[in-house]
């Protein structure tokens, strides 16, 4: 299958669900990692355009780690909004991987760059099948199916499902370190050490799947989707 994981900033898919997107990799499939923002505000030294290289550059060593291929829609930290032009912009990413399967963020996560991307993922979603929808990139091949990853540490979701990331969880670690300039960020901004952050959220997600790590996630149930076999691995 190819696996299309869209996260609002350089960071989130590698918190929320690197395990999941390792997992895949490792079973052969192939998955795509799109930052759908430049991350050109998550700094308080370095200017926007000087931030916004740099994070780009780590998205694109994390996602080496795994063998996947990284894209971004552009669009600048904070002015994520559902309109038109947005949606468009996930349509194109969206025919760029022609996904079997898409993850993205929880639509109750914490802030509005997330809320907003998950937003749009829907909207595009089947957009993105339709012929006279008209973008750089041709339709996708089918209506791939749709899951919402954890919210950040867990607030306001209730998981549908669970995935045993035991034998991901340092290769998901990983993949965080890359994010170098994240990592003094999130520990200022949010008193957050990242690999512990990381392994804690995933220790009680284990706890109530009954391995040593997992992550959690929900389907969005959509029509004419049939729902007698699982998605994730």
């Amino acid at each position: 299958m190819k696996i299309l994981a869209i996260a609002a900033h350089p960071d989130d898919a590698e918190i929320l669900c690197a395990g999941t997107l390792a997992k895949y990799a490792k079973l052969g499939h192939e998955v795509f990692i799109c930052h759908v923002c430049d991350g050109s505000r998550g700094s308080k030294t370095h200017r926007q355009e000087e931030i916004a290289e740099i994070r780009r550059k780590e998205a694109i060593a994390a996602a080496s780690l795994i063998g996947a291929k990284s894209l971004t829609a552009g669009i600048p930290d904070t002015e994520v909004v559902v309109d038109l032009e947005s949606r468009l912009k996930i349509v194109d990413i969206l025919r760029q991987a022609d996904p079997e399967l898409i993850i993205t963020h929880s639509p109750d996560d914490y802030m509005t760059d997330h809320i907003n991307v998950s937003r749009l993922v829907f909207e595009a979603t089947y957009c993105a099948n339709l012929v006279l929808v008209k973008t750089e990139h041709p339709p996708t091949t089918k209506l791939p199916f749709l899951y919402y990853m954890d919210s950040i540490a867990g607030l306001n979701f209730m998981p549908d499902e669970y995935v045993d990331i035991t034998d991901t969880i340092e290769i998901k670690i990983k993949m965080m370190m890359e994010m170098k300039s994240q990592l003094g960020w999130l520990k200022d901004m949010h008193n957050s050490d990242a690999p512990e952050f990381i392994r804690t959220v995933a220790r009680f997600r284990g706890f109530q799947a009954g391995a040593d790590y997992a992550e959690a996630f929900t389907q969005k149930r959509m029509y004419p989707q049939g729902l007698t076999k699982r998605i994730l691995p």
